[in-house]
């Protein structure tokens, strides 16, 4: 491989150090700056016990790793309309957390927005999201299926409406997938960000496995992106690993999971993006079982939802939950990269 070969690989895993050493740096006068002002996290009252010593450790830490994420893609990379595209569904996803965080911090309370809030602020998102990859990123509303390679085509029931100088096109089948998709993965590694470490080395993962993804389609940008948001995670993780110092909030992981979603889209591996981000599908999953059987039942299929709390519950530590998480997570990871492999050969 010549060097001229090889310098987009550079970039790549030179655009993750150095969002791994931005946050790093920036990071512990983030924490300084919250410490002084008392703004710390609210711990759920129905939680394991030993998470109410975690009462009041500074959070919102999604702010610097959304921070050096955007520092670096523009340091290294011009980007394209669709990685700008990218990068706004993730910020805008970020703010939307960041007003959950404000709120959840006001109140002194472990919940912040309501349900239906968020879900009205992540429908916006995604909507605006979704008309512009494709009207103006020209992205097929034709979803690939995993194994036989044939496309569902999402775009049947379009419609145009006429302007001036042209039209905007509405594929309304796509519209709600994408919502489904960006909402359910935002708020599923939300449900993820329980346990210190954990929504920050399973998002770093599938990250990773993007990057790697984007690169193959020729999409230098969006790997950039990609890896960068992973760097971010490995630095913000030298700081969120047991115990805790700070906790990334809503601002960060409610703008991961939508990250993640958002470069699936890009990249056109909307269903590869579930197998790869498995863990977060598993975790959310566990919440919605536990919520329908108990209104059924009154009884529990879990010991408590999340499904990482049902593992604290039966007696495995806090790290070793996580560990066994990020394992399962690079299983998931790999198994996605592999079927898309074989599909793209």
């Amino acid at each position: 491989m010549t060097v001229a070969s090889s310098f987009p690989t550079f970039q790549v895993f030179l655009a993750a150090l150095v969002a791994m050493l931005i946050t790093i740096v920036l990071l512990p006068l983030f924490i300084r700056f919250l410490h002084a002002r008392h703004i710390g996290q609210q711990v759920r009252a129905d939680g394991p016990q030993r998470h109410l010593v975690k009462q009041g450790t500074p959070t919102m830490g999604g702010i610097i790793i959304l921070l050096s994420v955007s520092i670096t893609t523009f340091l290294f990379a011009r980007p394209d309309l669709p990685s700008l595209l990218a990068i706004s569904a993730t910020l805008l996803t970020g703010v939307l957390g960041f007003v959950d965080d404000v709120s959840s911090v006001a109140h002194a309370r472990s919940l912040g927005l309501t349900p239906h809030a968020k879900l009205i602020g992540q429908a916006a998102i995604s909507t605006l999201f979704c008309l512009v990859a494709v009207n103006l990123c020209n992205i097929s509303p034709v979803v690939t299926e995993v194994f036989s390679g044939r496309g569902i085509d999402l775009g049947v029931l379009t419609t145009t409406i006429p302007l001036s100088d042209g039209g905007i096109r509405i594929p309304w089948l796509y519209l709600i997938f994408i919502f489904l998709l960006m909402a359910g993965m935002s708020n599923a590694v939300n449900l993820t960000d329980g346990l210190d470490g954990l929504a920050g080395g399973t998002v770093m993962i599938a990250m990773g496995i993007m990057a790697a993804i984007a690169f193959r389609t020729d999409q230098l940008d969006m790997a950039l992106f990609a890896a960068a948001l992973a760097g971010g995670c490995i630095g913000f993780i030298w700081f969120n690993c047991y115990p805790a110092d700070i906790f990334m909030g809503d601002t960060g992981s409610l703008a991961l999971g939508a990250a993640l979603a958002a470069i699936a889209v890009m990249t056109k591996t909307e269903l590869f993006s579930l197998i790869i981000g498995g863990i977060f599908i598993i975790e959310a999953l566990s919440v919605i079982i536990q919520v329908v059987h108990f209104k059924r039942t009154r009884k529990r299929v879990f010991l408590m939802a999340p499904l990482h709390h049902h593992f604290e519950k039966k007696g495995w530590t806090e790290t070793k939950v996580v560990i066994r998480f990020w394992i399962v997570t690079g299983m998931f990871a790999c198994l996605g990269f592999a079927l898309f492999f074989a599909h793209s050969l």
